[in-house]
């Protein structure tokens, strides 16, 4: 059955593939955002040109859609107004959290909906763990939470700072900074995978109310990961295992990233919404994985390479303090 859709967001890392698949599946298709990305949108998709803050935003309760996707709602203030505006006038509001909410250190290797969400060391994760929270105690919205992992589709995976300038430093044969040993198991969905169940959960009575994370079911070790990127790239990494705790004594900003989220291993049990949308697979290679990132990486290096700057000069400051150490 075709169903009146809004995405707020929609032309982003992960939103832009679930509008493609909700296309194709036949629904009625609007996006809301500031229309500031490159991506057109899909043939039929109606565009609505605004800002979250903007007044105007309110008035998209009048449609009254079956759906309202959020995916750019990243403080409970955002949220806050999204009940304002939507109890009452929609049928399923689905709000994209993320799975770095889930308890850090994990008491168990496999990561169920059930695992607490407890971050004590990313505001992102504890600003999302908010927004589910007022979620769970509004009144008249039927809401789904979805936590999607690490995510790729345009920008490659990596532990932290800025992935096109770690990509530039290993085509340029310098060192790149793995945390840890390198042995930590780590999950990558691609977007156009996520989409699948994600567009899946439209509609379902069993989703209201409901948490779901969505992500592959295999994992890849760090070291992998990042040599599997350099091959790709016709080069060979060289990686420099650094402990997370010296990392984030050299930059406080890499705690979120590192403590509150990749430092810890990540294996998720799909089982829940596999039971609600319906059996999907993921890509498990690397290879093919990472084809699209790495596709995406090669445009923007031929366009705009990026200059050395402070981050490289901090990975050389640690790279060269722990090859002193031996």
């Amino acid at each position: 059955m075709a169903l009146k859709i809004l995405f707020v967001g929609g032309t982003g890392q992960i939103s832009y593939p679930c509008v493609e698949r909700a296309v194709v599946q036949g629904h009625n298709v609007s996006v809301y955002n500031r229309s500031l990305r490159g991506d057109p949108l899909p043939a039929g998709v109606t565009s609505i040109v605004g800002d979250l803050a903007a007044p105007a935003y309110a008035d998209l309760a009048k449609a009254n859609y079956d759906v309202v996707c959020q995916f750019i709602a990243f403080t409970p203030d955002q949220v806050a107004r999204d009940i304002d505006v939507f109890a009452g006038h929609c049928g399923q509001y689905i709000f994209i959290s993320s799975a770095s909410v889930y308890e850090k250190p994990p008491r168990h290797y496999l990561i169920t909906e059930q695992t607490p969400a407890i971050n004590p060391y990313w505001r992102y994760s504890q600003d999302k763990i908010a927004c589910e929270t007022l979620l769970k105690n509004s009144e008249n919205l039927a809401w789904t939470i979805v936590r999607p992992s690490h995510t790729v589709r345009t920008g490659l995976p990596i532990m932290m700072g800025d992935s096109d300038v770690m990509a530039r430093r290993m085509l340029d044969g310098q060192p790149t900074i793995v945390a840890g040993d390198g042995h930590t198991p780590w999950t990558l969905t691609r977007s156009v995978d996520f989409a699948v169940p994600f567009v899946g959960l439209f509609g379902k009575p069993a989703a209201l109310n409901e948490i779901f994370h969505i992500t592959s079911d295999r994992a890849h070790i760090w070291d992998d990961i990042q040599k599997t990127i350099a091959r790709l790239l016709d080069v060979e990494a060289r990686i420099v295992h650094v402990p997370t705790d010296t990392l984030v004594r050299y930059n406080p900003e890499w705690v979120g990233p590192l403590r509150g989220d990749k430092a810890w291993s990540a294996i998720f049990d799909n089982s829940k919404v596999k039971s609600v949308a319906g059996e999907f697979t993921c890509a498990e290679s690397l290879d093919e994985i990472l084809a699209e990132p790495i596709m995406h990486l090669k445009q923007r290096l031929a366009k705009n390479r990026p200059p050395r700057g402070d981050l490289d000069a901090l990975v050389d400051r640690i790279c060269a303090a722990q090859s002193a150490l031996g």
